[in-house]
């Protein structure tokens, strides 16, 4: 098997869904508004393995000074091959002439995967959401 990595935004609605659903991400239940959100998106990093997507990288930015990498994700039976490291990576590339590149991790045990990745947690910072579901 041979993962290839693309920037882009060449996926149907159905591959989206089928990755968010992968990991129980409630994004994946509304694979119309997922797709437009990741089509309009300042850039979307792709994994592939043939033609089936299985992994992905969103992020959203400024053009300039600030970017927020949003949704990382990897279907589960492809999980620990190290393809959410080379998206990250790919990602951090891509912003690194930027003075901040942000992530709010929606769990607590992906903190770590961050740290390793260079990341940082602000000392006196919060993540703070609203929902309107």
């Amino acid at each position: 098997m041979e993962i290839t990595y693309k920037e882009t935004r060449d996926f149907t609605e159905k591959e989206v869904e089928e990755l968010f659903l992968s990991v129980n991400w409630l994004s994946g239940k509304y694979p119309k508004r997922l797709i437009k959100a990741l089509k309009s998106s300042s850039l979307v990093i792709t994994a592939w393995d043939g033609d089936k997507l299985v992994g992905l990288i969103r992020g959203l930015d400024d053009e300039e000074m600030v970017a927020f990498l949003h949704y990382l994700l990897v279907r589960p039976e492809y999980q620990g091959m190290g393809i959410a490291k080379h998206l990250l990576l790919m990602a951090k590339d891509k912003y690194r002439s930027f003075l901040y590149l942000n992530i709010m991790p929606d769990e607590n045990k992906n903190i770590a995967f961050y740290e390793r990745n260079g990341f940082t947690l602000l000392e006196e910072g919060a993540a703070m959401q609203i929902r309107h579901l």
